[in-house]
């Protein structure tokens, strides 16, 4: 009996000491906060797998962790390293996959710190496959519109001054493809569909390093339709009207190439070009010195290397690409070749550039005279009877043009325009000389008209006596001035 308690004791000691003794936590990994939390476990667990490179087998356990554990702190983390394992990974159908996760994330969580990061990290997936000028266009399209998203949608992030430098970078280079097809239609003299893209480039991408070269061959366009428009049989007074308005355009076009790149190489031309037109030369403001100044010393010149090895990559050069500045937002309407004809047409038969599209035609239908005529008679003379009024019969189309438009217009029996010396519009411009209808069609010119003011149409910028900025001084500007490689020259004589 006495052994047998002996026994026992000494089996309850050895028990007590040996839990006393343990320092292993409970088995329940729930039952404390000291324990592993096993969604933590297995999101520390994908994340060495992707470490490791072992992309398919992370996917697997963050998918596991987000199917398992839907309240999970770990979700979103979860869901940005399923992205982020497919943007690591690479390859076209990996960007495409991860371009869809981050916009799932961004979705779900948009106003956690990360969703901007997830949104640059889709504009860089298509900056990365940006091609030349010359080639597809799509992923610059795209990387232009991903970076505009992400500085509308998250304008607090730290990464917009990134975001606002690869965009500009994206429009240099869709501006220098819009210029080099508006060169291209400036070469073969199709001034319309010329003068339609080179003011789409100014419009939309204000910042483009070769923007006075886009300007400079706007006006050459407009005075190559000025040339063209010399050796055309038209109505003088409609030709007049839209060689003025040529002009007038040439010279807004030369204008703000030195109202807005003073420091640029086709100033000088500009300035030459203007007085040749016989228009104002206007002056930069400082501000505006200054600005242009900036954005040449923010370019970056390419190396001898990158241009040898340039012909060899996919990816543009994008060192010419200002990093100063605020890259546009918002695409402005976009001018179409169309567009400009009528605008040509418009200036042509008298309507302006604020004029509506209708052309109206007056006509006189059949039956009683006017009440202001007399009746004809039958007993008298041709000589004593009044005028006939035109009629429009069944057969015969409603008159268009310059003719149209203007009712004192007269024509031959042909239905051929001629020179008109009497134009309705009081303040229409009128020659000094009799025109003469055998003449060269350059002599039948009114005398260009005189301007004592900046015109009008040239950017406010050029006006800088109104918004109070101070002129810039002629010294100011050339010392300023860095000499840089110029493009194709081409001028058209006036």
């Amino acid at each position: 009996m006495v052994r047998r308690f002996s026994a026992l004791l000494l089996f309850s000691l050895v028990l007590s000491l040996s839990i006393g003794c343990t320092n292993k936590k409970v088995s329940n990994p729930l039952a404390n906060l000291g324990s592993k939390q096993p969604d933590k476990v297995l999101f520390d667990r994908a994340m060495d797998q992707l470490k490791h490179n072992r992309y398919d087998q992370a996917r697997m356990i963050l998918q596991t962790l987000i199917n398992t554990y839907s309240d999970s702190e770990f979700i979103a983390r979860a869901k940005l390293a399923v992205a982020d394992s497919w943007y690591a990974e690479g390859g076209s159908t990996a960007m495409t996959q991860a371009e869809i996760e981050y916009k799932d994330f961004i979705t779900f969580f948009p106003n956690m710190p990360e969703a901007a990061e997830a949104q640059l990290k889709i504009a860089n997936i298509h900056y990365n496959e940006m091609e030349k000028p010359d080639r597809d266009y799509t992923h610059a399209r795209r990387a232009e519109d991903e970076y505009r998203n992400l500085i509308l949608q998250f304008p607090d992030s730290k990464l917009v001054p990134e975001a606002k430098i690869r965009l500009m970078e994206v429009q240099e280079v869709l501006a220098e493809r819009e210029y080099r097809i508006g060169q291209f239609y400036y070469l073969r003299q199709s001034y319309p569909a010329a003068i339609a893209r080179l003011k789409s480039v100014i419009d939309r991408y204000p910042l483009y390093s070769r923007a006075d070269e886009a300007l400079y061959a706007l006006g050459q366009s407009y005075e190559g339709e000025i040339a063209m428009l010399r050796n055309r049989k038209m109505d003088e007074s409609a030709k007049a009207r839209l060689m003025e308005q040529f002009k007038k355009d040439a010279s807004a076009a030369y204008s703000k190439i030195i109202t807005r790149y003073p420091l640029q190489d086709r100033s000088e031309d500009a300035e030459k070009r203007l007085q040749a037109l016989e228009m104002p030369v206007p002056r930069p403001t400082k501000a505006a010195v200054a600005q242009n100044k900036k954005e040449i010393e923010s370019r970056e010149e390419s190396g001898m290397m990158n241009q040898m090895l340039g012909s060899f990559r996919k990816h543009p050069d994008v060192a010419q690409a200002t990093r100063v500045g605020e890259p546009p937002l918002v695409n402005p309407k976009e001018t179409s070749a169309t567009e400009v004809v009528q605008a040509a047409t418009k200036a042509m038969i008298g309507g302006g550039a604020g004029g509506n599209n209708t052309v109206t035609v007056e006509t006189v239908g059949k039956g009683a005279p006017p009440p202001s005529e007399a009746a004809p008679r039958s007993d008298s003379s041709p000589e004593t009877q009044p005028a006939a009024t035109p009629t429009a019969s069944a057969d015969t189309q409603p008159a268009t043009g310059p003719a149209a438009d203007n009712p004192a217009t007269p024509t031959t029996s042909a239905g051929e325009l001629v020179p008109n010396t009497q134009p309705a519009d009081p303040n229409e411009l009128k020659p000094n000389t009799e025109l003469k209808p055998n003449a060269d069609p350059g002599t039948n010119l009114p005398p260009p008209q005189q301007v004592n003011e900046l015109n009008t149409n040239a950017p406010a910028a050029s006006v800088s006596s109104s918004s109070g900025s101070e002129l810039a001084s002629p010294e100011e500007v050339s010392s300023s001035k860095k000499k840089k490689k110029k493009g194709i020259k081409k001028v058209v004589p006036f």
